[in-house]
């Protein structure tokens, strides 16, 4: 188990090295001068503007801009702003938003999904299993923007059940309905493949011993079924995860609500690359842990996923 953990770590590093050099030289190819975005009317003399370039370095060529950028990663340091503010702070400010918002879509995501991939399996062909089949058609098709303004006019303006922006009523309100904007949008692609992961394995040959040998359905269903129908349901869940956790941009900016996302969204309008390439990074390492974390539990369903 250690070598498999060892080999997984040992990927990720070239993973992370290509990826911020991308999202690095993306940035660094953006039209405008963040100098003169960061002023605003108010000019700047010759001399100031060569400081600030000096100081954060855009003054140099990208591969010297990218490499002072990895010498401080490889310390820990995300960068700052042009405020001198650290990224690593911005983010903690920021994150518990994220966390909590992302934490509850996917719980929601969970129940949702797999309920309705489940129920649609074990009635195949059937009305239930057209009516999952309808549930998954309208949220993949229904853009998820659309969706939250809808639940903001029919949950919080009209019925008033949920506040419709900001966080101020705390944990659980001000996140329960842009938790369910996002666990629906994102519950359609886990239930198609939770249905036709376990309806493949009800039509293996170890399902019809074991209901030749007098096994209970349940036992055959929840026993031994799921479990086996399980590996790519966790690869997306795993996945997902790690896409909530580095912000649900789009939701962020509808509920207004000061998450991980919507600082992106800000310092990319202001033209901070170093707080785009921190946040961007930052959300990287979320993705690629992960990620190995998605690994390990491969091990833990199926031992012979470790000598892979």
């Amino acid at each position: 188990m250690l070598g498999y953990v060892l080999r997984r770590l040992a990927a990720m590093v070239p993973v992370l090295i290509g990826v911020t050099f991308l999202i690095f030289a993306l940035v660094h190819a953006l039209p405008g001068d963040p100098i003169a975005a960061m002023a605003g009317n108010r000019p700047l003399s010759p001399s100031t503007v060569a400081a600030l370039r000096q100081q954060y370095h855009l003054d140099e060529s990208l591969w010297t801009q990218y490499w002072y950028y990895m010498t401080g990663l490889a310390h820990g340091d995300l960068g700052t702003d042009f405020h001198g503010r650290p990224v690593s702070e911005l983010i903690a400010e920021r994150w518990p938003v994220t966390f909590n918002l992302a934490l509850t879509a996917w719980v929601m995501k969970i129940v949702i999904g797999i309920g309705v991939g489940v129920y649609g399996a074990l009635r195949r062909g059937r009305l239930g299993d057209h009516l999952a089949l309808g549930f998954t058609v309208l949220f993949i098709a229904l853009p998820g923007f659309v969706f939250a303004f809808i639940a903001q006019l029919v949950f919080g303006v009209n019925l008033q059940l949920f506040p419709i922006a900001g966080i101020a009523d705390g944990w659980p309100m001000s996140f329960l309905l842009p938790a369910l904007v996002i666990a629906l949008e994102t519950a359609a692609p886990l239930a198609r493949l939770t249905r036709s992961s376990l309806v493949e394995v009800l039509r293996s040959d170890f399902i019809r011993t074991a209901r030749a040998k007098g096994a209970a359905p349940a036992r055959v269903v929840w026993g031994h079924a799921m479990r086996n129908s399980m590996i790519p349901v966790v690869t997306y869940l795993g996945l997902s995860l790690a896409t909530l956790l580095g912000g649900a941009v789009i939701v962020e900016s509808v509920f207004n609500l000061p998450g991980v996302g919507g600082l992106m969204v800000q310092a990319i309008q202001t033209q901070e690359g170093s707080v785009v390439v921190g946040v961007a990074t930052f959300i990287i390492l979320v993705y690629l842990l992960v990620n190995l974390v998605v690994d390990l539990c491969y091990g833990l369903i199926d031992p012979r996923v470790r000598r892979v």
